[in-house]
């Protein structure tokens, strides 16, 4: 048992993400989940009187070099190579000038300024691990994603991780103090990919904004998009990339117009979302894609959304598919099955924890489109089954909040804080 005296919360801590900032709209080119996971975070630190302040890589010449996200909450924009034009690709050479900024905001201060350092993605690892040596402070490290992982189960026509990439995760498992994983899926790929110390593994879930995202009224979603009330409405939220496989669904959307298990006049398949990633090479491809299966009367791509609005577009589907090669977690999965709305998902990575299978949605094997389109029918004609499920979306979603994750956050801080304390005095003994 640790005595109380040796626990103690941070009073302050630096949070590194490089390459894209927490104020920046999720859904388009780097933003995504991790924009979220932060800024839910964040928040609520804040909120338990834990100042967070965020170092990202400025990408406009025109940002603030320090912007308030929330209160209690700083963005610093590090001035880090060009503003524009940059790819994630070419991000590991301008490190060097982004920790040195880094490292320029805490010599402003007294020593002992933050108690704590948390990266997120290999890149922020990267400056993290240097600049934990520079405090002597401890370092958390969550990953998101993982090299290894990915090039594993690489969609079509992507492209795989860098060697780089493989490396510099491989440097920041054995350096960082303390990892966090999303699920025991990731803590084992982790251990089991990385040699990562168990003992340094811990399983944080995300979770979801309970308050925004939550049943609300179908009808009036469905008017505020113009979507028919009698209509089958099927969703897709997220990046457009390879790696997220928006074309599964419409590929599953024309097997299940050529079987006529959907009158084509009453279905209609929501995208939203921009272009990311490797997507960025073909901005129209989806698009293209939806030419090509001759379905574009029944798709609308719907820009990425936030707030409210994305909460409609939930509510206003029937089923909402997130159909990736590769996802840690899956926080589109739970916030539509928050709405009340039954999620089918691809059974890959942390989305069988997730979706519960059979009670809040379905996990489909594989991404061939006929099975696809098996599991959207089995949804679409079953309307019975639509309700039961979205019952148990709630109910699932239930179990995951930000409020839980930000309290198991802060646990790790001080269980780092004092692994590291304890670990100086018995060096200093030992001297």
């Amino acid at each position: 048992m640790v005595p109380p005296t040796l626990l103690r919360r941070p009073r302050r801590v630096a949070v590194l993400s490089v390459h894209t900032s927490p104020l920046e709209q999720p859904g388009t080119g780097d933003a995504g989940g991790m924009n979220v996971y932060i800024t839910e975070t964040a928040t609520r630190m804040a909120r338990r009187g834990i100042a967070v302040e965020v170092f990202t890589r400025a990408t406009a010449s025109d940002l603030p070099p320090v912007a308030e996200l929330a209160p209690g909450v700083l963005v610093r924009h590090v001035s880090a190579g060009p503003f524009e034009g940059l790819e994630r690709s070419e991000l590991p050479a301008q490190l060097c000038g982004f920790t040195a900024g880094v490292l320029r905001a805490e010599a402003r201060h007294e020593p002992g300024h933050y108690d704590l350092v948390h990266s997120h993605y290999w890149l922020s690892g990267q400056v993290g691990w240097l600049v934990r040596d520079r405090w002597g402070v401890p370092l958390v490290h969550t990953a998101h994603t993982l090299a290894k992982v990915k090039n594993a189960a690489l969609a079509v026509g992507d492209t795989p991780e860098p060697r780089v990439r493989v490396i510099g995760e491989q440097q920041v498992v054995d350096e960082a103090d303390r990892l966090t994983a999303n699920t025991d899926v990731e803590a084992r790929q982790l251990v089991d990919l990385y040699g990562a110390d168990p003992d340094k593994v811990h399983v944080i879930a995300p979770g979801v904004d309970l308050d925004r995202f939550r049943p609300g009224d179908r009808h009036a979603a469905r008017r505020g998009l113009g979507i028919a009330p009698d209509a089958t409405v099927f969703a897709f939220v997220g990046r457009i990339q390879p790696l997220k496989a928006p074309d599964v669904l419409l590929r599953a959307t024309a097997e299940l117009l050529a079987r006529g298990d959907v009158p084509r006049d009453r279905l209609v398949v929501l995208v939203a979302g921009g272009p990311s990633g490797s997507g960025l090479d073909q901005p129209a491809a989806l698009q293209d894609l939806a030419v090509a299966l001759d379905i574009t009367d029944v798709v609308r791509f719907l820009p990425p959304q936030s707030g409210d609005a994305l909460a409609a577009v939930y509510r206003a589907a029937d089923v909402v598919a997130v159909p990736s090669h590769n996802e840690s977690f899956g926080l589109v999965a739970l916030e539509a099955q928050a709405c009340g709305t039954p999620v089918v998902a691809a059974a890959v990575g942390g989305l069988p924890v997730a979706v519960a299978d059979g009670e809040s949605g379905l996990l489909v094997d594989g991404h061939a489109a006929a099975d696809w389109a098996d599991a959207l029918s089995h949804l679409a004609l079953r309307p019975g089954l639509r309700v039961e499920l979205g019952v148990g979306a709630v109910e699932h979603a239930r179990a995951f909040s930000w409020e839980r994750t930000t309290d198991a956050l802060v646990a790790g801080y001080v269980e780092a804080g004092h692994a590291l304390r304890y670990s100086l005095a018995r060096a200093e003994v030992a001297v």
